[in-house]
């Protein structure tokens, strides 16, 4: 059963200061946790109610510590609707993110390129999504059990533009200086747990999507409700389905993510030094 007062009593420890940035690290990527100052860390599994992600690649921890100054949180690893969690449990991370003083959220992942420019190893920045698991709306029970972290939930309501603009520029400017290329797309994302069919990438190529992935929409949608800054990218790990030779699996996901982490986290690095 969800505890959500235990759940912030137990990482209370981990932050005597609000962290100003939050991230939520996808497969394969939670390395990045590993490199911050003064880490401490927590694993999910001592978390009341916590939900457990199933997923090689997702650690299931949560890390505070710091990097260039910046007070940070960590979710290493996430959970997602193909493992046959609830939108309320996907998005916890993010809700707990702003409980506890968060700014600003970055969120990685590692999609699967729909754009012919996008070759396994790139680093995508989300300029915009398209959703479709269709799976926003929230049921009121989630809000009286996570009393905890109660915020004003409306049946409608304007999130305008997700991916923040003001970091997207930043992010681009961080990845010039490094070095690094760093493709603005836009991402889709279906429920899984099954790759795309061909047909269904030709859908999402058509609808102008260039990268796909089983995560993010939601958690983006709940941080820019919630009022935090976001931004996007994405680690293009494989061509998505019937634009490469070879059957898709999630061990190839993992072997690209660990090959380009070097890049990765210098450019997160960049970036936090920047916000």
């Amino acid at each position: 059963m969800l505890d959500p007062t235990q759940i912030l009593t137990s990482l209370s420890p981990l932050f005597p200061l609000p962290p100003e940035i939050a991230l939520i690290l996808g497969s394969g990527l939670g390395d990045f946790a590993d490199e911050l100052e003064g880490a401490k860390r927590l694993s999910t599994s001592d978390l009341p109610g916590y939900p457990q992600s199933t997923v090689p690649g997702h650690q299931g921890a949560i890390i505070s510590g710091t990097w260039a100054g910046k007070r940070l949180v960590c979710f290493q690893g996430r959970v997602h609707l193909y493992e046959g969690y609830s939108v309320d449990q996907v998005i916890l991370p993010v809700q707990i993110a702003a409980k506890l003083g968060a700014q600003t959220l970055i969120l990685t992942n590692a999609s699967g390129g729909i754009n012919r420019h996008l070759e396994p190893g790139s680093l995508m920045l989300i300029t915009d999504s398209i959703d479709l698991q269709f799976r926003r709306r929230h049921p009121v029970e989630q809000d009286l059990r996570f009393a905890a972290v109660q915020y004003e939930r409306q049946p409608f309501f304007p999130i305008g533009e997700t991916f923040s603009p003001r970091l997207r520029r930043l992010a681009q400017a961080a990845a010039l200086k490094e070095g690094l290329a760093l493709f603005p797309g836009v991402l889709g994302a279906m429920t899984g747990p099954s790759y795309e069919t061909p047909a269904e990438v030709e859908m999402e190529r058509r609808l102008g999507v260039d990268a796909a992935c089983m995560s993010t929409v939601a958690e983006a949608a709940e941080a820019a409700r919630l009022g935090l800054e976001v931004l996007g990218i994405s680690c293009i790990t494989n061509r998505a389905a019937g634009l490469q030779d070879t059957p898709l699996n999630h061990a190839e996901v993992i072997e690209t993510a660990a090959r380009v982490r070097g890049n990765f986290i210098k450019l997160l690095k960049a970036i936090i030094e920047r916000i």
